[in-house]
């Protein structure tokens, strides 16, 4: 129940489909590009979460900034 609440996203897709997909990423890449991969696109997902907050911020100290002028 666990494995299919993780790979939801995935649809419908079994336990082989998703061995064969890695399996083919694994031919495609090699597995030393592999962990290089997974770092930039860890990176990536850190810089989208911190321009997020950023953005969330901002956007309340302007809330905040507009409630105390009036």
């Amino acid at each position: 129940m666990a494995i299919n609440n993780v790979f939801l996203f995935l649809g419908g897709l079994g336990g082989t489909e998703i061995a064969l997909i890695l399996f083919a990423i694994l031919l495609l890449f090699g597995a030393k590009r592999i962990p290089e991969l997974a770092r930039g696109l860890g990176r990536g997902i850190r810089e989208f979460k911190d321009a997020t907050k950023e953005i969330k911020s901002d956007l309340e100290n302007s809330v905040k900034d507009d409630n105390n002028t009036k």
